[in-house]
């Protein structure tokens, strides 16, 4: 039985990338290899456990049956390593990461390259994209979310928060009457951004407002927001750290400083029994511990 583990293991490896020739390339070996190896363990069995075609292949009831028992196995074994790496004096492994794109010229980028110095046997992998990816389906090991969260499935922890400015541009905000309250503002001219909703909510002591942003020009980038900003097309809302460096160089100007928006929320986000649990952990504590949301 014991010689059949790594054949368990190609089996797995199949079902997951979908192909013989998929995950031939991901284990780095010949897809008749992969294919031989299978066989050899249906055989071994007694069972088919993979319906073939010329286009894809299929768990048969048999197969499925078997494929989740070979899954626990895999975990049971990825967790012991995972316990192992957590004991050792330097930890050792890879990371795969997304992060928020706004988020690469801020306090949390700062902290994560803090952890590559401090921890040079862990290989990060760190896709910086302002879009929503899935976490699993894309085979993250820990993502960087803003705002709520809406999958009690997954492991988390908050990172902090971050202040958001309402922005203009100098020239835009100067050729216009100087708003006193958000109602002014409905009928400005607003850059949108395609991960918020275009109404924004704005509260000053006890009071409360909102305004829905006429946005005539949408974006699904907060740097592109900011270079919009900077142009004169609009107002729109931003993260301290982005907005700080139009206000430094005066290209942009902040519109009704005494009014508040609803600060952001970093959280990390990461599988129950990841495949990288010791690491993921590491790191997600690391970001708590280091990540100054006020180190602009």
């Amino acid at each position: 039985m014991i010689e059949y583990l790594r054949h368990m293991a190609v089996f797995a490896r199949v079902v997951d990338e979908g192909s013989f020739r998929a995950a031939a390339r991901a284990l780095g070996v010949a897809p008749s290899r992969v294919s031989e190896t299978t066989s050899d363990l249906e055989t071994y069995l007694g069972v088919t456990l993979l319906n073939r075609s010329t286009r894809k292949i299929a768990l048969t009831s048999e197969g499925r049956i078997f494929h989740s028992r070979v899954v626990d196995m895999i975990r049971s074994a990825e967790a012991g390593l995972n316990d192992l790496n957590a004991l050792s004096i330097e930890p050792v492994g890879a990371l795969k990461v997304s992060v928020p794109a706004f988020m690469s010229s801020s306090g949390l980028a700062r902290a994560i390259g803090e952890f590559a110095r401090e921890h040079p046997l862990v290989v990060l992998s760190v896709n910086f994209s302002d879009r929503p990816v899935g976490l699993i389906e894309a085979g993250f090991d820990v993502n960087i979310r803003v705002g709520w969260l809406d999958d009690s499935a997954m492991m988390s922890r908050k990172l902090g928060e971050e202040g958001r400015m309402l922005v203009a541009g100098r020239d835009y905000a100067a050729a216009r009457t100087k708003p006193t309250r958000p109602q002014d503002l409905e009928n400005w001219d607003w850059i949108g951004y395609d991960q918020r909703q275009d109404t924004i909510e704005f509260a000053r002591n006890d009071e409360t407002a909102s305004v829905k942003g006429n946005s005539h020009l949408r974006v699904d980038s907060v740097d592109a927001m900011y270079t919009f900003a900077v142009q004169n097309l609009g107002v729109t809302a931003m993260p301290n750290h982005v907005a700080q460096r139009g206000i430094d160089t005066g290209t942009l100007v902040e519109l009704l400083p005494d009014w508040h928006l609803k600060p952001l929320g970093f959280y990390a986000v990461w599988p129950d029994k990841s495949r990288r649990e010791s690491l993921a952990l590491l790191f997600v504590r690391f970001l708590a511990d280091n990540y100054d949301p006020a180190g602009l």
